[in-house]
């Protein structure tokens, strides 16, 4: 952790901790989102977190970060089941 003095900028170490975030996330969630979609999720965490709780530290954007990937597999997984299973793709 930057000391005052030492040239790291408080804003340097906050960047780090959400593309630490994003990392653990991407390699949490492989083989079910893909990177982009985490990132895009970690973005909005950061942001929904700084609107609403007027601070986004990485913690809290990583909880609500992975709530939400876990809810996007959740509704894939539902999608898939209820697909249909001809391979024609013609059924009513």
């Amino acid at each position: 952790m930057a000391h005052p003095g030492d040239g790291a900028a408080p804003r340097d170490e906050a960047e780090a901790g959400y593309r630490a975030v994003g990392e653990r996330l991407t390699a949490e969630f492989s083989g079910v989102h893909p990177p982009e979609t985490v990132a895009r999720c970690v973005a909005a965490a950061r942001h929904g977190a700084q609107e609403v709780a007027g601070g986004a530290p990485a913690d809290l954007v990583e909880k609500i970060a992975r709530r939400h990937l876990q809810v996007l597999a959740m509704v894939a997984a539902e999608k898939r089941r209820r697909a249909p299973r001809t391979t024609l793709g013609n059924t009513p």
